[in-house]
């Protein structure tokens, strides 16, 4: 069974910077994509970024373009996502999430598992 862990969110003032990790157990974690994704109050969960198994190849949301970065160390089985100039609209749980394939992946329904998410919450 797959497991996801996400930690390092927290309140952070706008402009300022989080760095969110996701330790992965359970299967080959250096095949695999993974994604991040986040849910603010009263909206549907979004898709945030992905990578591929090697983490060269990478995809973000428009939203989020130039100040997250996303990336991983499959010796650790972590994937991190680095989010730089948070902006007040950023707050939201994140979720680290893995889908059943190797490139990167989008779209909500590709991934099979999730983690239990983690708070940033952005002051203005």
């Amino acid at each position: 069974q797959v497991q996801l862990v996400e930690s390092g969110g927290g309140l952070v003032q706008a402009g300022g910077s989080l760095r969110l990790s996701c330790a992965a157990s359970g299967r080959t974690f250096s095949t695999y994509a993974m994604g991040w994704f986040r849910q603010a109050p009263g909206k549907e969960r979004e898709f945030v970024a992905t990578l591929n198994w090697s983490g060269s190849m990478t995809y973000f949301a428009d939203s989020v373009k130039g100040r997250f970065t996303i990336s991983r160390d499959n010796a650790k089985n972590t994937v991190y996502l680095q989010m730089n100039s948070l902006k007040p609209e950023d707050t939201a749980v994140y979720y680290c999430a893995a889908p059943d394939t190797a490139y990167i992946a989008y779209r909500r329904n590709e991934y099979r598992y999730w983690g239990q998410g983690t708070q940033v919450t952005v002051s203005s």
